[in-house]
């Protein structure tokens, strides 16, 4: 997953150039599934980072677009980008199976 983090952090970091809308729309697909898959895993173990995950979900979904504007969808990748850095970076614990 973490290789997929990172994929997603440098496709989300193309966006603050300009690009041709398609790859906008392809990374809305990209980010809404591996966020998909994201708070599947952390709402295991981990209740705040499966809500984060949903919300981006939400925010990334392709279906209901989300006019905010090229500065702000900007800064969103950013921050989406600092968020997945982070990620990277925690250990997160493992639920461990009781014997």
């Amino acid at each position: 997953m973490n290789r997929i983090k990172i994929i997603l952090i440098i496709l989300l970091l193309i966006c603050l150039a300009p690009m041709p809308y398609g790859y906008y729309t392809l990374i809305r697909y990209l980010s809404a599934i591996v966020f998909t898959i994201m708070a599947y895993d952390y709402g295991k173990n981990q209740k705040t980072l499966c809500m984060i995950c949903v919300i981006l979900v939400g925010l990334f979904q392709p279906v209901i677009k989300i006019p905010l504007g090229r500065e702000v969808w900007n800064l969103v990748d950013i921050l989406v980008a600092v968020f997945l850095l982070l990620l990277l970076e925690r250990k997160i614990p493992k639920n461990k199976e009781k014997s």
